[in-house]
């Protein structure tokens, strides 16, 4: 069973930065692919960014592309999530979730919440106007 645990969240105003993390229990994390979704009050959870397991390869919403960068630590077992710029819009618990399957390990970048296996607990960004 893969444990994920995400820190970094918190209450920042519109235009500042947060870094989240998502810390992993598995070695075999580098070979996952690792997303970042977001569930805004009375919103379905959506997409934010993936990042492959074998080249680092990267994939932003459009609604945070330029602003967000993922990133990754095999060693760590760790996965990253610089936020900038933030807006009001942002405002949502946040995510860290791991797509184990046969297609990422083949280089599909998947984005859909029902295509990853493992979630952490969530943790909450609030952005103030």
């Amino acid at each position: 069973q893969v444990q994920l645990v995400e820190s970094g969240g918190g209450l920042v105003q519109a235009g500042d930065s947060l870094r989240l993390s998502c810390a992993t229990s598995r070695g075999t994390f580098s070979r996952y692919t690792m997303g970042w979704f977001r569930q805004g009050p009375g919103k379905e959870r959506e997409f934010v960014a993936a990042i492959s397991w074998n080249i680092g390869r990267t994939y932003y919403a459009d609604s945070v592309e330029g602003r967000f960068t993922i990133s990754r630590d095999n060693a760590k077992n760790t996965v990253y999530l610089q936020m900038n710029s933030l807006k009001p819009e942002d405002t949502a618990v946040y995510y860290c979730a791991a797509d184990a399957s046969i297609a990422q390990a083949r280089g599909v970048m998947r984005t859909l919440p029902d295509d990853y296996d493992y979630w952490g607990q969530g943790t909450q960004v609030t952005v103030s106007s």
